[in-house]
């Protein structure tokens, strides 16, 4: 836990006392062994927020000319581009500080288009979409019948109303031999911890798809001045002042998020793929084990909100919509024959971590072989993806540290029992999968723990001389962590300590990899503060990684 739990108020342990007080007469009335099912939890999560049992017919239709304030507050977003098809997402929100976002509880038809040209002149699809209240009137559309490789740009109108226009890209059609790809890594945005500079800078460059590797938002509180950004032209409502528990309160949190214009600038400029880590919901956490000692039962409710306010607030298609506190977020994308991306869930399926969480002395317990950080579902679904690929590149986007870490250059080292070092035996069927598969290009992008790294993955991290079998590029936070330093406190400790790190910087930004047949080049892109707003964005490091030989060196 860290400092930036605050102690809860009296409004909060209300709100606590009433969690629990659900999840008891559910537990009593449905039996506490079917509560923990997929189908009890969903009751549940109705008896707790109220959602009608007939579901999303269930609202009377509101008549869209009847909004008089813009309900685009929170902009727009695309999302899983596939060859002929992407997503298309917003979420209708006058005041997206209020619990309803300012709209009453009945449906509104969003008309929607999708075209060649920013002025809408050659508009090649159209069509309308149902804004439900169940789901915070959100809009999810799949567009298809797109042609492959190709941007376009994309608007929603309501009544009298139309939203920002977005501008996306359908990836590479099938078996095609793409030579070039741009993604950017992110993480990590702590809203309390500064202002979202990097987003900006984001919106600016040339790439072709932005992978979000977990901590979008944050649970903790926000204070009245925004935490670190010490406003003093705005004071924020008091209820963002508490932990976020409840449904209305996730909501309200991407609310809050959602309206800093240089993270909505970054979506409406490129697709974004996503995949959560821990903060969406309760720091820590480890599948249906809460980081606070409260009943599974109640947490399960907890994360049954947290999910489906997530899927409501993000450019998903309707396979990841949540039942309850489930929710499949593991998926494969295709970039034509250049770029495999098999995105990760390993906060949903993995064991609790050993040794009460923290840095800790490996042992038995951490070494057990049936730990996992995925579940076997999803180890077997990553490893017989490899097995079926022909991609160029294999990549993997996820949460945490994959590589070995230790944080002393002595036999006296620990290592962090919430990244894949509290899970060694599960890393190593994933990279005894990948040489099983005869994958040759393999790259891990992780993000949550707010520096930049560049890994070699090696055969035995034991032997510095083993082979190389990979890389991994650490996205640094977006914020978290405020403005950090080029060289944190531990950097001679970790690059002394693990002889395949070939990068550490603790500068707050984000990660730009360029794909192409014969290397890949990653570039660390650094802004200098985010306690204060506007600063410029640099390059703190820059690596290639031939194909068929990797290992990180200086480009």
């Amino acid at each position: 836990m860290t400092p930036a739990q605050i102690s809860r108020t009296p409004g909060q342990d209300g709100r606590s006392a009433e969690l629990r007080d659900a999840a008891r007469r559910l537990g009593a009335g449905v039996g506490r062994r079917r509560f923990l099912t997929v189908t009890g939890a969903a009751a549940a999560l109705a008896f707790a927020t109220g959602l009608p049992g007939a579901g999303t017919a269930a609202a009377a239709e509101l008549d869209a000319r009847r909004i008089t304030e813009d309900p685009f507050t929170l902009g727009v977003a695309s999302g899983d581009p596939l060859p002929t098809s992407v997503l298309l997402w917003t979420r209708l929100a006058p005041r997206p500080f209020e619990p309803d976002g300012g709209l009453p509880a009945e449906r509104v038809e969003v008309r929607w288009e999708i075209a060649r040209d920013e002025r809408f002149r050659r508009t090649v699809r159209r069509g309308t979409a149902t804004a439900h209240p169940e789901f915070g009137h959100s809009v999810h559309v799949d567009v298809r019948g797109l042609a492959p490789d190709r941007g376009f740009y994309y608007r929603f109108r309501a009544g009298d109303w139309t939203s920002p226009t977005g501008r996306t890209r359908t990836a590479p059609a099938p078996g095609v031999r793409n030579s070039s790809l741009t993604l950017a890594a992110v993480s990590c945005q702590a809203y309390h911890d500064g202002y979202f500079t990097a987003y900006r800078h984001l919106a600016d460059e040339d790439v072709d798809v932005v992978f979000h590797l977990g901590d979008y938002l944050y649970e903790y509180a926000v204070t009245a001045v925004g935490g670190a950004r010490n406003y003093t032209d705005r004071v924020l409502p008091g209820h963002f002042n508490r932990e976020t528990l409840t449904l209305d309160d996730y909501r309200m949190r991407y609310g809050l998020y959602k309206s800093d214009t240089d993270l909505r600038a970054a979506h409406a400029a490129h697709p974004f793929v996503v995949t959560w880590d821990d903060h969406e919901t309760e720091n820590n956490y480890a599948g249906d084990t809460p980081e606070n000692s409260v009943p599974p039962e109640e947490f399960l409710l907890r994360r049954a909100a947290a999910y489906r306010a997530y899927w409501e607030n993000q450019p998903l298609r309707a396979p990841q919509r949540p039942t309850g506190p489930d929710m499949r977020l593991y998926r494969r994308l295709r970039f034509g024959r250049l770029a495999q991306f098999d995105i990760l869930d390993t906060r949903q399926y993995r064991s609790n971590q050993a040794y009460g969480d923290g840095w800790k002395v490996p042992g038995p317990e951490s070494e057990d072989p049936a730990r996992t950080m995925t579940g076997a579902a999803q180890e077997r679904w990553l490893i017989d993806g490899w097995k079926a690929s022909d991609a160029r590149w294999n990549v993997v986007p996820q949460q945490v540290t994959f590589a070995r870490r230790r944080d002393v250059p002595s036999d006296a080292y620990k290592l962090s029992m919430d990244s894949w070092d509290g899970y060694p035996a599960s890393r190593q069927r994933i990279m005894d999968g990948a040489e099983a598969a005869g994958i040759e290009n393999l790259m891990v992008l992780t993000g949550d723990v707010h520096v930049g790294y560049g890994f070699d993955l090696k055969k035995d991290f034991d032997d510095p001389a083993s082979r190389t079998v990979g890389t991994e590029i650490v996205a640094t936070s977006i914020t978290s962590g405020k403005d950090g330093s080029e060289k944190p406190a531990n950097w001679n400790n970790l690059t002394q300590a693990n002889p395949h790190m070939k990068f550490y910087n603790g500068r707050r930004g984000y990660a730009l990899v360029t794909l192409g047949t014969r290397e890949a080049r990653a570039d660390f892109r650094t802004v200098s503060a985010v306690t204060t707003p506007g600063a410029p964005v640099g390059t703190a490091g820059s690596f290639v990684t031939e194909a068929g030989n990797p290992g990180l060196t200086p480009a």
